[in-house]
């Protein structure tokens, strides 16, 4: 796989990575952010209406009390009575061990006049037909008025209410003092910013807010009057300055002011400001460490598929070498078939020279010589090298044979001489000195020769290379031995001198294509396959090694006993 095919898949890896977890993780976030949001703001705008409501029926309930007293005062006493100073000034201080709210308290016949009064100003005779809450209250017979100067030139508000006596209608009328009501509205506190103030049909200011303004100024900020008398409605708007208040607002039971209770939205909702910080918050760090696992993650597995591709070409190279090995192997037994026909000729040519020298000598047509002797030494050295080209000849064509595995006894004392044989010229010529030592009292094991024949070969030609590659053509020593060991089993160790096999390596060695050779000097597949044999004939095979030391393979077989 080429590199850049590498980078398209870092690339689209490392984006699912990201985006399949964080996708669910947004939606997650957000859809939690929409639930946290709307429960607050409605638990918000609960707490609002809840808290006008009561601070509603508070203020209620001191208009209420207030015009309780007053009722009080005329079902007590007779117009006559009150007329007096001396029994005002009495019923004042009874109102005012009540209540500090009341500032004065006059007494007005039908016509309007101020017949009475106990208070700080001169109001006695003063004439109130023509205002407007000596009107409301002689119609209703129960009246609070808005904010007014009136004669004092000083803004109050009034509650009056009436009696018929005689036939009569008289007038008792007491002022509250601004301050103590104002205190009243304003005791609401909603966080940082919360305020209440009254406002009348137009508008106009009845208590100071805490932000600011003028009793009786018109309020500045647009107010959406509730269409319910008895509702409370709640709405977001901006002040003049700008700033967005929450803002809920509800009628007085006289239906002529409107109670309005204000919070700045960033304050009311203050809440939700920290829990959007937190989810920022969450959602950075969420985010890094998705970033950071998809990264890892994603250079974890690429990696790996490089590393994987590059042992699948390395694969496909001992693979083809392991083809090319077999079709060598199949070839090597014709081309041992091919050879020994003519070793067979020569064979022949040399018994029929033999007898050729012998007839000549028996009839006395060659003499005794040296030369004779030395040509006579020389076909015992063709009838030598023959004999042997035809061994080694039936050994190749013995262990190329690909012939079903076929069990038998096979005798150790024998057998390993004659294999370790196949691959002493080798070690000779290598510089590699070999050494046997095979137990006299070695039992026999049953399995199949060439297999076993296989697995012997192999190990000796491993550990040759290993010798080699450590000490060059000097030095290398080869030991085999074999011998019985407890239980039935007969034990073989091919011990080398060579550099031995890293720890690391030493546990994928019997891998099947796992080799510690270089490329092209090796298929990883042969002590695999011995490891198969030596398994499938119900033996052991194990490895011991050192670096800079050498290696040790011991196979342990049933014995046949």
């Amino acid at each position: 796989m080429k590199p850049n095919h590498f980078s398209t898949i870092r690339r689209i890896l490392f984006a699912c990575m990201i985006l399949v977890p964080l996708i669910p993780f947004i939606l997650a976030l957000g859809i939690g952010y929409y639930h946290f949001a709307t429960s607050l703001e409605n638990s918000t705008v609960a707490s609002m209406k809840r808290i006008v409501g009561d601070h509603r029926h508070m203020i209620e309930s001191f208009l209420g009390e207030r015009k309780h007293d007053l009722e009080f005062i005329l079902n007590s006493y007779r117009f006559e009575d009150l007329r007096r100073s001396e029994t005002l000034d009495t019923v004042f201080d009874h109102l005012q061990r009540g209540s500090q709210a009341f500032v004065d308290l006059g007494v007005f016949n039908e016509a309007g006049v101020h017949v009475a009064y106990h208070g700080p100003y001169r109001l006695v005779g003063k004439v109130y037909k023509d205002a407007t809450w000596f009107r409301e209250v002689m119609e209703h017979n129960y009246y609070i008025s808005d904010i007014f100067l009136g004669y004092r030139q000083v803004p109050h508000f009034v509650i009056a209410v009436t009696k018929a006596e005689a036939g009569k209608k008289w007038v008792v009328r007491a002022s509250i003092d601004t301050a103590t009501f104002n205190n009243i509205v304003e005791s609401i506190r909603i966080g940082k910013t919360g305020e209440a103030y009254i406002l009348n049909v137009n508008g106009l200011l009845q208590t100071k807010p805490r932000s600011g303004g003028k009793l009786m100024e018109k309020y500045p900020d647009k107010i959406k009057y509730p269409s319910s008398h008895t509702g409370v409605e709640t709405f977001m708007d901006k002040d003049v300055k700008g700033v967005k208040y929450l803002y809920t607002t509800t009628w007085l039971q006289n239906k002529k002011w409107l109670l309005v209770v204000r919070q700045e939205r960033a304050d009311a909702f203050k809440a939700l400001t920290s829990a959007v910080y937190m989810i920022i918050l969450v959602l950075v760090i969420g985010g890094a460490a998705i970033l950071s696992v998809a990264f890892y993650l994603t250079n974890h597995i690429v990696g790996r598929m490089e590393k994987m591709d590059t042992e699948k070409d390395r694969l496909n190279q001992q693979l083809i070498g392991a083809s090319r090995l077999a079709e060598l192997g199949e070839m090597s037994a014709g081309f041992a078939h091919e050879i020994n026909n003519p070793l067979q000729i020569i064979k022949s040519e040399q018994s029929l020279i033999e007898m050729i020298l012998a007839d000549m000598k028996e009839k006395d047509q060659l003499k005794e010589s040296a030369s004779l002797t030395e040509l006579e030494d020389s076909m015992d050295q063709i009838k030598l090298q023959i004999s042997r080209c035809a061994n080694i000849t039936q050994a190749i064509l013995k262990f190329g044979r690909q012939d079903e595995p076929k069990p038998q006894n096979i005798d150790l004392r024998a057998f390993i001489p004659e294999v370790t044989g196949m691959v002493a010229q080798k070690a000779v010529v290598h510089g590699i000195s070999i050494e046997q030592d095979i137990a006299e009292n070695t039992y026999p094991i049953h399995g199949d020769p060439t297999q076993l024949q296989q697995v012997l070969v192999n190990l000796y030609n491993n550990a040759m290379d290993a010798i080699l590659e450590h000490h060059g053509t000097s030095g290398g020593k080869l030991i085999v031995s074999a011998g019985p060991k407890e239980k039935n089993t007969v034990e073989i160790v091919i011990k080398d001198n060579g550099g031995g096999i890293s720890p690391e390596n030493l546990n994928k060695i019997f891998s099947p294509f796992f080799s510690t050779k270089s490329v092209g000097k090796g298929t990883g597949l042969g002590l695999s396959i011995c490891y198969g044999i030596i398994d499938s004939m119900r033996g052991t095979m194990e490895v011991g090694s050192e670096e800079g030391v050498g290696t040790t393979f011991t196979l342990r077989l049933p014995a046949m006993v």
